[in-house]
């Protein structure tokens, strides 16, 4: 590892200096590569005087700070705080090294590119406040100012905080021990800037991230219906084999949609938490191999679940069984897997609706015993089915312009982004009022739908209206997550209640 260290107070012979030495010198023990930069020693002018500090000239020692800035992997900031932050000094030397064009670059759109990203960087400060106090009651000023404001602001991640002090009513003895630990430290740094704990962490939410876990809660809800539907208190081995199976195919295709959409996912600026993929791949998160193994465990544990699902359903249902799951394991996978790679056709969007209502409404109504030519479940799908098609058209129009550079033909890309909403503003109206008329026309059904129609009205009308204002700007904005969560939220009028009911029926 490529570690930089930065002395910021403006006394080399200080504790913080003395911290330095020992941190340096325990790197170095440990065969880091280390360079330098001692704040004290360099000559330059702390102030901005041009309009912007990339229009000022660089001193020769700032201007070899950048390089060694541009160079390192892990920078150690050591520094006094002086009033809540860091000394005069350190500040001249962030609003002269920190340019726009070497540590970011402003879009015109307002947003800004990161130009330090994938480095981190580590905060050791002396203080004469008590740390629990600087902590809690000043709320760290400093470190928000640095680690947050200003370091990731340009994309440096500061993986680690450490206070030395009171540093005024300490004794000798204490100081030789930070000192000793500071020494420690540089050592430890031989193993990386995290910890092994700070190791495992980024893991588990790495692959939290690639599973989107947000997307799940509606595919057990309409699961669960399908099996209520079908029976009353449910047999619950066929409920969770059945359910643990979907879990593993739905894990494993947006495994697969990161790997396959990796292009378009790349050149996405307007990715969020429902568009534009995990990004797991494209920020470097978890590394394809690992990825591989993920899309391979997912896929061997459905096949195994489905199997053990097949074993345990009586001989006539088997069947009904292998149908469901078969075509929702097809419609799943293939959504961007070659050679059908459906959501590049034009054709994911359908696909999504398909498999989210009447796709996983079937898999929980089979594995209780129900059967596919029966009408209950198609009927209950219909409504919900419009209902989940605004969330996926509105979720596509951040991505078009990454997916029409990657060559996908999505639904948004082939038809524009008035017809889109369009398309969205129709499907708001026909999922409740068709949810109505099955109300009124089929007895079965209506104790279901019941008040979640109702519902379903007033909220379409809500997401109408937002519709319509998108529709009336000139330009769409890059992001539009709280209309997704809109739209997402539309559909649960016509699968909650239904739950809501057939739970209490079930007692």
């Amino acid at each position: 590892m490529r570690c930089l260290f930065i002395l910021a107070h403006p006394r080399r012979d200080s504790f913080c200096g003395a911290l330095f030495d020992a941190m340096v010198a325990g790197a170095r023990e440990a065969d880091v590569e280390c360079r330098e930069q001692v704040l004290g020693d360099l000559a330059f002018d702390p102030d901005v005087h041009a309009q912007s500090p990339e229009h000022q000239a660089l001193e020769p020692g700032l201007d070899q700070a950048q390089h060694d800035m541009a160079w390192a992997e892990h920078i150690v900031w050591v520094y006094p705080t002086w009033w809540g932050t860091f000394p005069a000094v350190m500040k001249g030397f962030l609003d002269r090294t920190l340019a726009p064009g070497f540590a970011f670059r402003h879009q015109a759109d307002g947003r800004w590119d990161q130009l330090l990203k994938g480095r981190t960087a580590e905060l050791l400060t002396t203080m004469d406040t008590p740390p629990l106090v600087y902590r809690w009651l000043y709320r760290a000023p400093g470190h928000h100012a640095l680690a947050s404001a200003t370091l990731g602001y340009c994309g440096v991640r500061t993986v680690r905080r450490r206070i030395v002090g009171p540093v005024v009513t300490s004794a000798p003895d204490q100081r030789q021990r930070w000192i000793e630990q500071a020494r420690e430290r540089g050592v430890q740094l031989a193993q990386g800037a995290l910890s092994p704990a700070q190791r495992r962490r980024d893991r588990v939410t790495a692959w939290l991230a690639a599973l989107r876990l947000q997307f799940y809660p509606m595919t057990w809800v309409a699961y669960t219906v399908g099996a209520l539907v079908a029976a009353g208190p449910l047999a619950m081995t066929p409920y969770l084999l059945g359910y643990l199976a979907l879990f593993l195919l739905e894990a494993a295709t947006v495994f697969l949609n990161d790997w396959f959409d990796f292009e378009s996912d790349r050149q996405n600026r307007n990715s969020g938490p429902f568009s534009g993929g995990s990004r797991v791949l494209v920020d470097g998160r978890i590394e394809r191999p690992a990825l591989r193994r993920g899309i391979t465990g997912a896929l061997l544990g459905t096949a195994v679940l489905i199997a053990a699902l097949a074993a345990a359903s009586p001989p006539g249902q088997l069947g009904a069984v292998a149908i469901t799951y078969g075509v929702l394991a097809l419609l799943a996978l293939f959504y961007t897997v070659p050679p059908l790679k459906l959501s590049h056709r034009g054709l994911g969007e359908l696909d999504v609706v398909i498999t989210h209502s009447a796709g996983v409404l079937l898999a929980g109504y089979v594995v209780q015993g129900g059967q596919l030519g029966d009408s209950l479940p198609w009927l209950l799908a219909l409504p919900l089915g419009i209902a989940i098609l605004p969330s996926i058209l509105l979720a596509g129009l951040p991505d078009r312009e990454a997916d029409a550079v990657a060559g996908k033909r999505t639904l948004v890309v082939q038809l524009g982004v008035r017809a889109t909403l369009r398309l969205a503003m129709a499907a708001t109206v026909l999922a409740p009022a068709i949810g109505l008329l099955l109300v009124f026309t089929r007895p079965d059904v209506a104790p279901l739908l019941g008040w979640g129609v109702v519902g379903a009205g007033l909220h379409g009308a809500w997401l109408w209206r937002r519709l319509r204002q998108l529709l009336s700007l000139n330009a769409l904005p890059d992001r539009i997550d709280s209309t997704i969560v809109i739209a997402l939220s539309f559909m649960l009028w016509l699968c909650i209640p239904p739950l809501v009911v057939l739970m209490r029926a079930s007692g």
